[in-house]
């Protein structure tokens, strides 16, 4: 009977965990801004990277090319192209108001941020990853868009890319 409760109890608090973590919300690369700007240059270190320019970058030419190549007409409206170029594209339901222009925001990697981002102030990182949601980028959350579906050449090696998008814990 008490191993019953015990699983019971155990199942309660996994599916109140995801609930609360399925409520997190989008806050956008400025949500980020305030108190990142300063505390390990993380802003800075987005707002000049590729990742900040990822959906400008479906506007050019050489974006409609890869289009073309794959029977996408047009890249900066395609779902096709906009998953992995905007954060707001896959944010979908959980968008609390971030927009294609901020492209590949700091939340495609480390997930929505409304929970993280109030709770981080009085939290360790620790306790931010295993209960507001923060997460820590791996080659597996690069990968869902640094592969070769659409950029057929495309070569990533994760610790050369996380190299140049590195910032200091806060």
């Amino acid at each position: 009977m008490i191993k019953k409760m015990s699983l019971i109890a155990v199942c309660m608090l996994l599916l109140v965990s995801n609930v609360l973590l399925a409520q997190n919300k989008y806050v956008g690369a400025g949500g980020c801004k305030m108190c990142h700007m300063t505390k390990g240059k993380a802003w800075p270190t987005w707002n000049t990277s590729k990742h900040a320019q990822a959906f400008e970058n479906l506007k050019g030419a050489a974006a409609l090319k890869v289009g073309q190549d794959n029977g996408v007409a047009s890249p900066s409206t395609d779902e096709k192209c906009l998953k992995c170029h905007t954060t707001a594209a896959s944010a979908k339901a959980a968008n609390g108001g971030i927009t294609n222009a901020d492209g590949v925001s700091c939340e495609s990697c480390h997930g929505p941020g409304s929970a993280y981002k109030v709770g981080m102030s009085s939290s360790s990182i620790a306790n931010a990853k295993s209960k507001l949601g923060l997460i820590i980028p791996t080659s597996a959350v690069c990968i869902k868009c640094h592969n070769t579906e659409i950029h057929k050449s495309l070569t990533f090696d994760f610790e050369t890319k996380m190299n140049l998008i590195r910032h200091k814990n806060p």
